[in-house]
């Protein structure tokens, strides 16, 4: 019986123990214990396994953990790494992931919820004859988050404060050890503070907690946080001067988050799917952290999975659809024409040099359109194809999926900004009953010139039409008493568009991507078409008394209308 994938499961236990697919990253252990830090935080893009990474530090390293999860991999062969290590460390695992609210009390109480179910992990510390009774007392305070119960209050502020350190000097205390410290998703409450509109109280908050855990802790040995963003020093790591910090752009650790290419080859021949392997390179591969491509690995897994069933499925966007993308829509949002032009060069396959912070606040991020590019690349939307003196950066789309995704949000953004004037809009609808071929090609003119043009020329020429096909429909759609049908069955095949309006004319609209740039060939081409599959017959038997025919061609940002 085959492995099973991984579909969502970040839990190392789960996955080693229920013989799921592992990529090996045990290695990951041993790099981090010999370039040694006491406090390290690493940013990556979200699906690219921080969580699983975290999960395994914790089954490694804490007291009563399971060696035999570790049986065939690599770590296993350190032998004087695990004699020392391996099961010999209380370990705080906090996960900051579910730490949000409508206001800052709700995302406090969400937090207290986060350390108060954290601090239930160790029972042992109720009855332990290491600790006094004022000790246990307040390790009894931590597992209180809700209201007054039994004479014990819920954990105060100056409680939830010093929590993370009480819990370390307790458990050092009573395991004669110090604490290994993991938090994951460390800058998500300052994400959703920021969304939320209080984010000062929230970076106060962090701040303070931060600072007595990982700042001035004696019961630390050691700890790894890990986040999308490096949030600025200034803004919580303030006097935090045993921080080491990996970004994406590190040489170091980059082989440890997502799928290199030998893994992928290596899962891919497991699965007997080695034939796909250019297509997933197209669609998942091409980021690039530190000195190594890597694929995305919830991308990976789950496309596999889907072949597995389905051995003619297509590729989706399924690391894009796991958020709702919000940052780029703010950034499209605040595009002036240089942007759209580098938004354009970059859904073109062009790169776009940028100067590159790597170290923000969130505040910063909507300050300047540049900071947004650096977030971008921070998050995975963007990818590095070399560096320039100044910290510049040449950006690039890594790949497929996100092609894909840019597309869609531009097509959304381009109906939102331009259905927004109705009188234009109206006015290039009427233009099509009228019969007006030159005031339907001038208006999509301008539009081509107002909007962002997709033009390319390495996918399938029906794919490069999807951008006009999808822009001439969403404007003629703005008349809603008009039948407005896309790849609707009309004569002896399938018309690109179809208009039936309430004084029964009927319009068919046939478009073409001109690749080689003869508009005028193309025109005739779809007027052809048109002709051919009797889309005109088709409008008729429907009750249409007056028929047009347009085919339209585009290339980049011209276009011809051209009427029958």
């Amino acid at each position: 019986m085959r492995k099973k994938l991984p579909i969502g499961i970040d839990g190392f236990e789960k996955i080693r123990r229920n013989d799921f697919y592992y990529a090996d990253k045990s290695m990951f252990i041993a790099d981090l214990l010999e370039n040694w830090g006491e406090v390290n935080l690493f940013t990556r893009p979200r699906r690219f396994g921080k969580s699983l990474n975290m999960s395994m530090l914790k089954c490694f390293f804490e007291i009563g953990g399971d060696p035999a999860l570790f049986e065939g991999l690599k770590i296993k062969q350190e032998k004087e790494i695990c004699k020392e290590y391996m099961g010999q460390f209380p370990v705080i695992s906090i996960s900051l992931k579910s730490v949000e609210g409508l206001n800052f009390e709700g995302a406090t109480a969400a937090l207290r919820t986060v350390i108060g179910n954290t601090a239930l992990q160790f029972q042992v510390l109720r009855t332990s004859d290491k600790l006094s009774i004022e000790e246990k007392a307040v390790y009894a305070q931590l597992t209180e988050t809700g209201t007054a119960r039994g004479g014990i209050f819920a954990m105060t502020d100056e409680a939830m404060t010093a929590s993370i350190k009480t819990l370390s000097q307790l458990l050092a205390k009573h395991y004669g050890r110090k604490v290994i410290l993991l938090i994951d998703e460390y800058d998500v409450p300052l994400d959703k503070a920021f969304q939320a509109g209080y984010y000062d109280e929230m970076v106060s908050l962090i701040r303070n907690i931060f600072g007595n855990a990982l700042k001035t802790n004696e019961y630390l040995y050691f700890a790894v946080l890990t986040g999308c963003l490096r949030i600025s020093k200034e803004s919580i790591f303030t006097g935090l001067n045993n921080l080491k910090v990996h970004t994406i752009s590190d040489v170091r650790y980059d082989e440890y988050f997502g799928f290199t290419d030998a893994e992928v080859d290596e899962m891919l021949e497991f699965y007997n799917l080695l034939s796909y392997k250019n297509v997933i390179r197209d669609w998942y591969d091409g980021y690039r952290f530190g000195s190594v491509d890597v694929y995305c690995p919830w991308d990976v897994i789950n496309y596999c999975d889907v072949l597995l069933a389905d051995s003619e499925a297509e590729p989706e966007n399924y690391w894009a659809n796991t958020s709702g993308n919000e940052i780029i829509r703010r950034l499209l949002k605040k595009a002036d024409q240089t942007t759209r032009d580098e938004i354009e060069q970059l859904i073109d396959g062009s790169a776009i040099v940028k100067t590159v912070r790597q170290e923000l606040t969130y505040r910063d991020i909507e300050d300047s359109i540049d900071n947004i590019w650096s977030v971008l690349y921070s998050t995975g939307y963007l990818t590095q194809r070399g560096r320039l003196p100044g910290k510049k950066m040449k950006l690039a789309l890594p790949n497929r999926e996100v092609k894909e995704l840019f597309i869609d949000l531009v097509k959304d953004w381009f109906q939102e900004t331009t259905l927004s004037d109705s009188a234009r809009i109206n006015q290039f609808c009427a233009a099509f009953p009228a019969g007006d071929a030159a005031v339907i090609q001038d208006m999509l003119h301008d539009y081509l010139w107002d909007s962002i043009s997709v033009r390319d020329t390495a996918v399938r020429m029906n794919m490069k039409e999807n951008f006009y096909h999808g822009m001439v429909l969403g404007l003629l759609r703005s008349q809603g008493s008009w039948l407005v049908q896309s790849n609707a069955e009309i004569g002896e095949g399938y018309s690109d568009i179809s208009v039936c309006t309430p004084e029964r004319t009927g319009i068919v609209i046939e478009l073409k991507y001109a690749d080689d740039g003869s508009l005028e060939r193309a025109c005739r081409e779809a007027l052809e078409q048109i002709k051919k599959r009797k889309y005109a017959e088709g409008l008729k038997r429907r009750g249409m008394k007056k028929i047009l025919e347009y085919g339209i061609a585009f290339c980049e940002k011209e276009c011809m209308v051209v009427m029958a």
